[in-house]
């Protein structure tokens, strides 16, 4: 059946005369079989086995992983990407993506930083369970949140909230690393300067380098703090950019941050195609995303059958891939944004919230298909896997 489906493909047959015209002629290409997939592997790898080289403590709350790779060449990235790691603990297989915060210029070795979360299952098996020569399972790199000169401006204002320093990280370094011609402004906000991750490298490069300003803005300083304070508003921005036009704004930190900095450029006038903002996994609370119906509460609990089989109980809050996770159901997942499509299943009955935003192709609105890592049950549902 694979082979009459096959020859029915246009040019077929001209394939097929092409490979005997070369094969009289002793041109035979057949060596080469597998060589364009290999290849393709090689740049973009569909896992990854990375050893933990070295543990760099950066604050009380976060450390950096330099992870390398023990039985391929790393493949190359490009700053502002991440990489998904695959996790066991407590017996729950799943998946984190943390953005690479090593500068792209060197594959020698990726670095990604965590910072420890609330009741937070894998950055608190990261943090404390895992040590120098461990091996770590990963997706190759990928996101696009890195910078394009055809359609960015050469000035950047990034602002960052908490772990969303990471890419800004690769960015910066890159750029002074490899001299590049472009100007840096990064406002990080945090709620105590001693959550400023990267916050003497930062000031360094700073100091040395005319084109990289560093803004840390702290929500509430201690006792002799002279820097800003408060939180990373319109007139703060301004006051130090100056004129908001040439200016392309990204922005990557908790979901709280993004709304509120994005009114503050909405206010100041910058136009929506001039705003890039990084995935930052599913919305927290999110009862408070609006469309969330009234009725429902973020405990209430209904019931989800996979694949027709025996269901098992979900509460309204959780992302359903959450859900199948702790029932031992691995799905494949990578961003756990809403962004990859990985996590993709059929719904069969019920209905679901995702959050505005999401894009969900109008090819899975029409055949009924999910983003289980951001799709939140209203009801009993059923699924297909």
């Amino acid at each position: 059946m694979k082979s009459e489906l096959i020859q029915g493909f246009d040019g077929y047959d001209e394939i097929i005369n092409e490979i005997q015209v070369c094969r009289k002629y002793g041109v035979d290409y057949t060596l080469d079989k597998g060589s364009v997939e290999a290849c393709i592997r090689r740049f973009h790898p569909a896992r990854m086995s990375l050893q933990v080289s070295d543990i760099i403590n950066e604050t009380n709350s976060a450390a950096t992983l330099r992870l390398v790779s023990k039985n391929q060449a790393l493949p190359p990235f490009q700053a502002g990407q991440y990489i998904s790691l695959s996790i066991e603990t407590d017996g729950i297989h799943t998946s984190r993506p943390y953005s690479i915060s090593s500068p792209p210029n060197q594959i020698g070795y990726y670095e990604i930083t965590v910072k420890r979360m609330e009741n937070g299952l894998v950055s608190e098996y990261l943090l404390d369970q895992v040590h120098r020569g461990d091996v770590l399972e990963s997706s190759g790199p990928c996101g696009l949140f890195s910078y394009n000169p055809i359609i960015h401006d050469k000035t950047m204002v990034c602002i960052a909230g908490g772990s969303g320093i990471t890419p800004f990280m690769s960015m910066i370094q890159e750029v002074v690393d490899c001299g590049l011609d472009r100007d840096i402004y990064l406002f990080y906000g945090n709620r105590s300067s001693t959550d400023n991750i990267f916050h003497d490298k930062l000031k360094g490069i700073a100091e040395k380098f005319d084109n990289i300003r560093y803004i840390p803005v702290i929500e509430e300083p201690e006792e002799g703090y002279n820097g800003i304070k408060g939180l990373i508003t319109g007139s703060v921005i301004t006051d130090v950019i100056g004129d908001i036009n040439g200016k392309t704004f990204s922005l990557c930190g908790p979901q709280a941050m993004y709304g509120f900095c994005t009114e503050e450029l909405n206010r100041l006038g910058v136009p929506a195609r001039k705003i890039r903002r990084e995935v930052y996994g599913a919305p927290v609370n999110v009862s408070r995303q609006p469309g969330w119906p009234e009725g429902v509460k973020e405990d209430q609990v209904f019931r989800v059958k996979v694949n027709g089989d025996g269901a098992f109980e979900v509460v309204a809050g959780q992302p359903l891939l959450v859900a199948l996770e702790k029932n031992k159901i691995v799905v494949p997942s990578q961003c756990r944004s809403g962004q990859c499509s990985l996590c993709r299943v059929k719904l069969v009955s019920g209905t679901v919230f995702q959050p505005s935003g999401t894009p969900v192709r109008k090819s899975d609105r029409k055949f009924g298909y999910i983003h289980s890592c951001v799709s939140y049950p209203l009801e009993d549902l059923e699924i297909l896997l």
